[in-house]
């Protein structure tokens, strides 16, 4: 099993976080979203996967994209420790804290959103800072609500074990500070974050501990 990755993509994280979580052995390919243009536009790269973006996950000959979606894969795969709570209400309830953050704040802070509000919109970095730490608001006051509601606003987003709602937030809160978001309003979620942090399975795969790290 081979992961793609790039140290500072959130998306790919994720995919560390969880492959950690599983205690799944794997590779890491680099795939620099910066140098030479964008590896990631690479010919070879985009054969592997035609969006062009990362993570890529490859097993088993067939090549897997969409953080997300590759980790259903790997829960499906490898089900222990699970991602999922056993009932069907609980799954949704995760699934709608995972997609709350990784379908409506993080697609807004995207590395080619950006480019695009500094390119052919030229704006500058203060209105782009602005547009970031907006959008990531926006969907943390919600999740601060859902944090409280089906989880102890302690440890986890849901239940009382690390789901991939969990596996979700801790890259978010991450990108939340690396844009100076004022963090106060969401207690819960930052003791949660504090939480998650203790454990092996997503402080050995944060960014400043990869080895393409800058």
């Amino acid at each position: 099993m081979k992961l793609f990755s790039y140290f500072r993509s959130s998306a790919a994280w994720r995919v560390r976080i969880a492959l950690a979580y599983k205690g799944i052995p794997h590779g890491t390919v680099p795939v620099h979203l910066v140098r030479d243009g964008g590896q990631q536009h690479s010919e070879s790269y985009r054969e592997l996967n035609p969006q062009g973006l990362v993570p890529v996950l490859e097993d088993d000959g067939q090549a897997f994209a969409q953080s997300l979606a590759i980790i259903e894969y790997l829960e499906e795969t490898h089900p222990e420790p699970p991602l999922l709570p056993p009932d069907f209400a609980g799954r949704a309830r995760v699934r709608q804290m995972a997609l709350g953050i990784a379908c409506d704040i993080h697609p807004l802070q995207n590395l080619r959103v950006l480019d695009y509000l500094r390119g052919p919109l030229a704006q500058g970095d203060g209105p782009v800072a602005d547009w970031v730490r907006h959008w990531i608001a926006e969907g943390f006051r919600p999740l601060e609500e859902l944090a409280r509601r089906h989880g102890d606003g302690r440890t986890h987003l849901y239940g009382g074990s690390v789901t991939m709602a969990d596996v979700c937030l801790a890259p978010q809160m991450y990108n939340a500070r690396r844009w100076h978001l004022d963090l106060k309003p969401y207690s819960a979620l930052v003791a949660i974050d504090a939480h998650l942090m203790t454990l092996p399975a997503f402080s050995t795969t944060r960014p400043e501990a990869q080895a393409d790290a800058e």
